[in-house]
């Protein structure tokens, strides 16, 4: 489904304030945990904050693409013509869904962050293993290991990645998902007073949860 691709850039900007409150933190920790000596260039701790992304969106990419494969296997057992009928149905009512829960109307979504703990659990050691990030190439790894972090709106958008049609289109939707991310995540820590000032203003969330 081409046309759920441009939601996918949507709901990754909607989700700016839950990414701030859930990653802001981490990459702050991350970007003060680096050397002093990159910290102190500006081109050489942005050079960090693009590679710890970039390995964040192309985790999206690849559990993307394993959504829209298994999705379309689902969708081959089923009728030929009532399957295409019932997946439209699926992401239409997930789409809703996800809307509410941006708006903060719909707060049990969250509860899909759980499908990933076990997983999480696994892999987080690798993560700390990765410490101290000494180079581009470890930030790029330790951003891998990041997009697996449990995280409703992430698996919110995976449920939606598992109706586009395919493994190709699933891994779109993830990138375009992360990439609409990249800038509440990179810049989190030059968004932060203008996030608390958004955040009093009780239409804000809403809005996002809306568009």
């Amino acid at each position: 489904m081409d046309s759920l691709l441009p939601v996918a850039l949507v709901i990754g900007l909607a989700s700016w304030r839950h990414c701030l409150g859930m990653c802001g933190g981490i990459i702050g920790a991350l970007s003060m945990g680096l050397a002093s000596e990159v910290r102190a260039r500006r081109a050489a701790l942005v050079t960090y904050v693009i590679a710890y992304n970039s390995g964040r969106i192309a985790s999206y990419s690849v559990i993307g693409a394993l959504a829209g494969a298994a999705g379309s296997g689902v969708a081959g057992l089923l009728a030929p013509v009532e399957g295409p009928i019932l997946l439209r149905v699926m992401v239409t009512g997930l789409v809703i869904a996800v809307g509410l829960y941006l708006a903060g109307w719909f707060p049990s979504l969250a509860v899909v962050e759980r499908l990933g703990q076990p997983l999480w659990q696994r892999l987080e050691p690798l993560g700390r293993s990765l410490f101290p990030v000494r180079s581009p190439r470890r930030a790029l790894a330790f951003g891998a290991v990041w997009g697996w972090l449990p995280c409703g709106m992430v698996y919110s958008a995976l449920l939606l990645a598992v109706g586009t049609g395919g493994p190709a289109k699933g891994a779109a939707f993830m990138a375009l998902f992360g990439l609409g991310t990249l800038p509440a995540v990179a810049g989190a820590r030059a968004f932060a007073g203008l996030t608390i000032r958004l955040g009093r203003i009780p239409t804000s969330t809403n809005g996002s949860g809306v568009l």
